[in-house]
């Protein structure tokens, strides 16, 4: 036969994609295996980073990075669900996205409806007892967005088994402003006395109030490149000290690896922090099991790093 030099790359780029997708799904369920031997984070938030980008190198418009985002958003409610996550919330629009450009903002705002009306009429949505929930001022909402929104809100009230929470319009000042504000018109009015105060009344007076409040967060994940968190759930993160995850790849290229290896990492903290409550009681023991006053003294002022941290 003729040599044919397009063939043949053809073949080896069959060949390279195979292998290497053969690969990826072995590496895939291995990790899987390994992560769903050990404590699965409850509540996982996404800060969705890098559409843009993603868009910007592949010549692209900026709308096309935010449509293969929201492919990938999809997918990534399923995976938690898979691995047994309870609740995921999603940063879908800041308040400081408000200041690009009017197009951009429209057609955020027009994908975001899209796929609140799929998930109304997704059977999986009822299959899996999904309740979606948006936290954020909807005043600054459009009209129609709105009234997607109360509509998988309303038809998903009821769904307690797995919890989507999509942040839009949402700042994490704002939430503690609006949160406080509410809390001073109840003090104002005697509903309630300055005695009622304390971190519990806050959390319920967090967004979606007067709902059941966003929970504490166990594990967020911010894709990208970027380390930090944008203002994002900053009571419920702070609060519980929570892992952090940040990768390299932008969000339309985020895969179920990369979610798995999130999770490795809020356990490998998980085993970090028992490991170190274990030695501190231990120390304890040992110290509290020494007979003789004098002998103690040594160990005392090895112990007094743990009193300063308020180890009882």
């Amino acid at each position: 036969m003729p040599w044919n030099k397009g063939a043949f790359r053809a073949g080896l780029r069959f060949i390279k994609n195979w292998t290497f997708s053969e690969f990826y799904h072995k590496y895939e369920q291995m990790l899987e295996k390994e992560i769903l031997s050990s404590e699965i984070p409850e509540h996982i938030a996404v800060i969705m980073d890098g559409n843009r980008r993603f868009a910007g190198q592949l010549g692209r418009a900026r709308s096309f990075g935010h449509a293969m985002g929201a492919e990938v958003t999809e997918q990534v409610i399923e995976w938690c669900y898979e691995i047994g996550v309870k609740q995921l919330t999603l940063y879908a629009f800041s308040t400081e996205n408000f200041q690009r450009s009017e197009e951009e903002v429209d057609g955020l705002f027009n994908l975001i409806n899209e796929k609140f009306l799929k998930l109304y009429t997704d059977n999986r949505t009822y299959d899996k007892e999904m309740q979606v929930r948006v936290i954020g001022d909807r005043t600054k909402l459009p009209d129609f967005l709105k009234d997607s929104i109360d509509m998988i809100e309303k038809a998903t009230e009821q769904h307690r088994k797995y919890n989507l929470n999509v942040a839009i319009a949402y700042g994490g000042r704002q939430d503690i402003m609006q949160a406080v504000r509410d809390i001073a018109v109840c003090v104002s009015s005697g509903r309630l006395s300055l005695e009622d105060v304390n971190e519990n009344l806050i959390s319920k007076h967090l967004y979606p109030a007067p709902g059941v409040s966003v929970p504490n967060v166990d594990l967020i994940i911010r894709t990208g490149g970027d380390e930090r968190v944008s203002n994002f759930l900053p009571w419920q993160a702070n609060g519980s000290e929570c892992a952090t995850y940040f990768c390299a790849p932008f969000w339309p290229e985020f895969r179920k690896i990369d979610l798995l290896r999130s999770v490795r990492v809020y356990q490998a903290r998980k085993e970090e922090k028992k490991r170190e409550h274990s030695y501190r009681v231990s120390k304890i023991i040992n110290f509290l099991g020494v007979g003789k006053h004098g002998e103690k003294n040594e160990e005392l002022g090895q112990l007094l790093p743990l009193k300063n941290r308020e180890v009882s």
